[in-house]
């Protein structure tokens, strides 16, 4: 069964967004717990997380279908001293808050060598950061996020993920999302049945299909390999229609989050609505 949902907001608190992802039909859901572009927020106060609790009870979400993301500052990879402890304190705070709120993922990417140290070096900094703050926390999935290779950002080629996982003590708390605009602007060629078959036999070579956790589903408005991250409504970009009939009817995307995150939130019941017509019965 495929579980499709969107990035909903959470500007009047947590404990709103599963009554937000209800209203636009969806079977699953992303949040940030905190503001993402801050350093520091608040604490969760126990209202807002038994309140949070108790909307995913009504209106049917489980913790397997809610992939929350980390802040966007975080680079658990920074060759700046100072930066890199910024990102490792709040790193560890989003994975307590989904400790606190009973979920088992989070959704982070991976990080960025700011043309200051070398790939690899940056890759095994970045898998460090995951092990330090997975040994201060329990319960929940440390969940690697694909990147579409711009700028110093790593994370676009699998081999480089694969490389993170390896070096990840405990490998039942460490998964993959896997971005479908940010692959194909990596150079993966989802958007053909040949591509698309070999780019998920690639995954399954290179890093392993036990570790895919969870999905974005965007369509891209750039092309194949261009390195730019550009989401574009489902079906209106260089993806096109064909690539999400192909999803849909993939079950080795059954039963796990497929989020969108495409840039007009109006039409997200659409977007959802059409994706489940796509599934051949």
């Amino acid at each position: 069964m495929k579980y499709i949902g969107a990035h909903v907001s959470a500007k009047n608190g947590v404990n709103d967004t599963p009554l937000r992802a209800k209203e636009i039909g969806a079977k699953a859901f992303a949040l940030f717990t905190r503001n993402p572009s801050r350093w520091t927020s608040k604490p969760l106060t126990d209202k807002e997380i038994d309140s949070f609790k108790t909307n995913c009870q009504i209106t049917g979400y489980t913790p397997d279908v809610i992939l929350p993301h980390d802040s966007f500052l975080i680079n658990l990879g920074s060759p700046d001293s100072q930066k890199l402890h910024l990102s490792r304190v709040a790193f560890l705070d989003e994975l307590h808050r989904c400790e606190q709120l009973g979920l088992t993922m989070l959704n982070f990417h991976p990080g960025s060598h700011v043309n200051q140290i070398e790939t690899d070096d940056c890759l095994d900094l970045i898998a460090d950061s995951i092990n330090d703050a997975l040994d201060q926390t329990s319960g929940v999935k440390a969940v690697i996020e694909n990147t579409a290779g711009q700028g110093s950002n790593l994370g676009y080629a699998f081999e480089q993920i694969a490389r993170i996982i390896s070096r990840i003590e405990d490998k039942s708390r460490i998964g993959v999302c896997v971005d479908t605009c940010h692959a194909y602007a990596a150079g993966y060629d989802i958007a053909t049945p040949e591509g698309y078959e070999s780019t998920w036999k690639t995954f399954d070579d290179t890093i392993g299909l036990k570790y895919l956790s969870g999905m974005h589903i965007n369509d891209s408005r750039k092309g194949l390999g261009s390195k730019i991250d550009r989401h574009e409504p489902l079906g209106k970009g260089t993806l096109g229609e064909g690539f999400f009939s192909m999803l849909m009817n993939d079950p080795r995307m059954d039963n796990i989050p497929l989020i969108l995150e495409t840039p007009d939130e109006t039409i997200w019941a659409e977007e959802i609505a059409w994706l489940y017509s796509l599934a051949k019965a």
